[in-house]
């Protein structure tokens, strides 16, 4: 019966030093870090090999529940896999215990306001891309592929593939970029 903490930023320049440092002292023997959104459990590697190697009888440790999961189903899922592995779930910041009735309650509302917290961080980023797009301010990310020198490459008679070579693009790209009103079809 072991404790193993989990610490984890959604960006590289965020720091893991307090979440390392709590859990250490909070007597976890190993702790995984890693720098990954906490909206998908998908690329979370180090996630994946601590939920592969917990066995019955330890314990994941977090600082706080949405260090683990920013949406209730995948905490769901994982307070679930975990469960079937016979593990426990606490956090050093909030009062969750799953081996305790209370701590399982207290885990799924503290999940319901994580992913509030995530949808409502959402929401205020589109009202702010859209107040900027009203302005004339927000454009959006410049094209990365210039149409015209696309458009250049097929009159001088390359097909699809070739151009798509030449510029480094995809050739679902370069037939995009050929899709406009005036254009010719593309051959192979």
């Amino acid at each position: 019966m072991s404790t193993y903490g989990y610490a984890r930023v959604s960006t590289i320049d965020q720091d893991l030093s307090y979440q390392v440092e709590t859990l250490k002292a909070h007597g976890c023997e190993c702790v995984r870090e890693e720098k990954r959104s906490g909206t998908s459990r998908k690329d979370r590697t180090e996630l994946a090999i601590l939920m592969d190697f917990l066995k019955e009888g330890d314990t994941l440790m977090v600082t706080r529940v949405d260090r683990l999961a920013r949406s209730i189903g995948d905490l769901q899922d994982i307070v679930r896999d975990l469960r079937k592995q016979g593990v426990a779930l606490k956090a050093t910041d909030q009062p969750i215990d799953t081996s305790t009735a209370a701590g399982k309650a207290f885990l799924d509302m503290l999940g319901v306001f994580a992913e509030f917290e995530t949808n409502l961080r959402k929401e205020r980023q589109m009202e702010g891309i859209a107040k900027a797009k009203a302005r004339g301010v927000y454009k959006g990310r410049k094209p990365s592929i210039d149409t015209a020198e696309v458009a250049r490459l097929k009159a001088e008679g390359l097909g699809a593939t070739a151009i798509a070579e030449r510029l480094g693009i995809g050739r679902a790209s370069v037939y995009r970029c050929l899709k406009e009103p005036n254009s010719l079809a593309v051959s192979d």
